[in-house]
């Protein structure tokens, strides 16, 4: 069996998995295993978890709990399974330039530039949220002036160098996963043992208002569309793979403490909240600060200022997760220069290693949102919201379909490759594939998710078109 076609100037030979030298293709190679494992789960741990739950609990009642562990068993699999390949290939442009080797240049374009978009969507959305944190305690600043401030701060970090970048976002996720422990405590605490002046509420909320599953069976599956979108974001551990000090060791870390921590956080922490509180008061919550389960379980809790301590914890997430997804985003569009397949000056690095170029344009997206919040253009936004949703499932799958092509070539030539491997791993690609697709699936039921497939299907055509133009013009030119 010959080996997979090498993307042009990004090299994924087998051999380079021990890690190489201390600067591979210019990118500078000091983050810490520790940081790496931080960086996936501040680009995860959003505010998808700590407001966003509501809309999936409305869907399915308590029976979310079964949703969200669901998500936890599949995205783990990719979690892992993407360790596997990012162990034996840290390289710059992650599974985008694994996608090119292993299926096909038209491959690793879609998956970067797909996952590069839905990035930038991402960014702005959370500077936008954090925006609006901080005019949720002082309303009178302006909304563009408390997005250039927070665009500055995420942009200066990134600017720096690699490690300044690590050193932050391994702080920012601290503070998030220290809050989400306290939450968890505390929940714990109100639903088994209950305070001197409040009783233990137990179980029963879990099934004494319509039952475990009040809509039904099929709420498990229509909840998946807006439970698998929270844990986005863990695929940023695989781009820092190209910058971890020690590869192997730091992806192998990273991705199965990443999985264990995301599971349990998510499933543990949706279940005391259901327990504690009816789920139909949880149903229907704005997304306001005030309707978020933090300020409900802090505020039975008794502690002051509820919703101030919340208001904290969502803004350091929403400016974890835009520091984590624009470190992604402009990674992958750098990869993107260096091969070739956008415009050249994106790969130029600066002298610490960090493709100021490629992180400039991945700014866009701050502008972007920013002009949209602006002129309230509710409509746009929704729609820029939807290809990045369909962009995460379809990146997910070229992630998996690549694994499976990658364990194939790794199996014909064991001798060429070091590091861990997952045992059953093409079998257990295949089962998170369908459960990506049914996902996706929920599109028959799920209006949002409609609007995301149709969308994003178009923007794929747009993608395969503009692959197809530039092939085409480098053909004439050779």
């Amino acid at each position: 069996m010959a080996a997979p076609e090498r993307p042009a100037q990004a090299p994924v030979s087998p051999r380079t998995a021990t890690g190489g030298p201390a600067k591979g293709e210019g990118l500078v190679r000091s983050l810490t295993h520790r940081q790496t494992t931080m960086i996936g789960l501040g680009s995860a741990l959003g505010t998808g978890l700590f407001l966003g739950s509501g809309s999936a609990i409305s869907a399915a009642g308590p029976a979310v709990i079964i949703s969200y562990a669901i998500g936890a068993v599949l995205v783990a699999i990719i979690a892992v399974l993407l360790g596997e390949m990012s162990a034996a290939h840290p390289v710059q442009g992650s599974f985008g330039a694994i996608a090119h080797t292993y299926l096909g240049p038209c491959a690793g374009f879609v998956t970067r530039w797909m996952y590069w978009f839905s990035a930038v969507v991402v960014i702005g959305t959370e500077v936008v949220a954090s925006a609006l944190y901080i005019r949720w305690w002082w309303p009178g600043v302006p909304m563009s002036a408390a997005i250039l401030a927070i665009a500055v701060v995420v942009l200066a970090v990134n600017s720096i160098n690699v490690q300044s970048f690590g050193t932050t976002e391994f702080w920012l996720s601290t503070i998030k996963v220290t809050a989400l422990c306290a939450f968890i405590l505390c929940a714990a605490l109100l639903v088994f043992f209950g305070l001197p002046d409040t009783e233990a509420t137990g179980l029963a909320h879990l099934t004494d208002d319509g039952g475990f599953v009040p809509h039904g069976a099929k709420s498990v599956w229509i909840a998946m569309s807006v439970v698998m979108f929270a844990y986005a974001g863990f695929e940023v551990v695989a781009i820092a793979s190209a910058e971890a000090t020690d590869p192997q060791r730091s992806i192998r870390t990273a991705m199965r403490q990443l999985a264990w921590r995301l599971s349990v956080f998510y499933v543990l922490a949706i279940t005391l909240v259901v327990a504690l509180i009816p789920w139909r008061g949880l149903a229907v919550g704005d997304g306001s600060v005030e309707a978020s389960p933090f300020v409900r379980v802090f505020s039975d809790v008794g502690v002051p200022a509820a919703a101030t301590l919340t208001n904290l914890v969502v803004l350091i997430a929403a400016v974890s997760a835009a520091n984590a997804h624009l470190y992604g985003a402009s990674r992958l569009l750098h990869s993107l220069g260096d091969d070739g397949l956008a415009p050249a000056p994106l790969a130029r690095l600066t002298s610490r290693g960090v493709p100021a170029t490629a992180l400039a344009a991945s700014t866009l997206g701050i502008a972007a949102a920013a002009l949209l919040a602006f002129y309230d253009f509710g409509g746009i936004f929704s729609i820029l919201m939807s290809i990045a949703l369909f962009a995460v499932l379809l990146v997910w799958l070229l992630i998996l379909a690549s694994y499976v092509a990658f364990r194939r070539h790794r199996d014909a030539h064991p001798a060429d490759f070091t590091g861990f491997s997952i045992p059953g791993g093409s079998k257990l690609a295949l089962v998170a594939g369908l459960g990506v697709l049914a996902v996706a699936a929920t599109a028959a039921e799920v209006p949002d998710m409609r609007q995301a497939a149709s969308i994003g299907l178009a923007f794929t055509v747009v993608l395969l078109a503009c692959y197809a133009l530039a092939t085409f013009r480098r053909t004439r030119r050779t």
